[in-house]
């Protein structure tokens, strides 16, 4: 029987010979390091993404409502970052962050949604 050692601290693997990890620390650590986002690029774009969400959920607390761009912009809104746009069957372009949603409205209004 051979022994295997644990790939983050390399220790021997004593146990279940399906077992990867010499302790749950050294499974967490390796995973941890693996997952993390590499570039800062990714990291920052997440943490826009993020900030984006919770703007568009703070003034938008019943799931639909009106907002100007001066008030979006004020919070720190950034309308370059957003997860998907949806074009209805009229033409309408919603651009959403998940789950929250604007509609750009004439005279520089927005129409802010929330899909289920």
């Amino acid at each position: 029987m051979s022994s295997k050692q644990c790939p983050e601290c390399g220790e021997k693997i004593i146990g279940r010979t399906d077992k990867k990890f010499c302790s749950d620390g050294c499974r967490n650590t390796y995973n941890n390091r693996m997952n993390k986002d590499q570039k800062n690029l990714m990291r920052n774009i997440n943490n826009r993404l993020r900030k984006n969400w919770r703007i568009l959920e703070q003034l938008n607390p019943h799931q639909k409502t009106k907002k100007t761009r001066a008030q979006l912009i004020a919070l720190g809104f950034d309308f370059n970052y957003f997860t998907s746009i949806y074009t209805t069957k009229t033409g309408n372009t919603y651009y959403f962050v998940y789950d929250q949603g604007y509609l750009p409205l004439e005279n520089d209004f927005f129409a802010l949604v929330k899909r289920d």
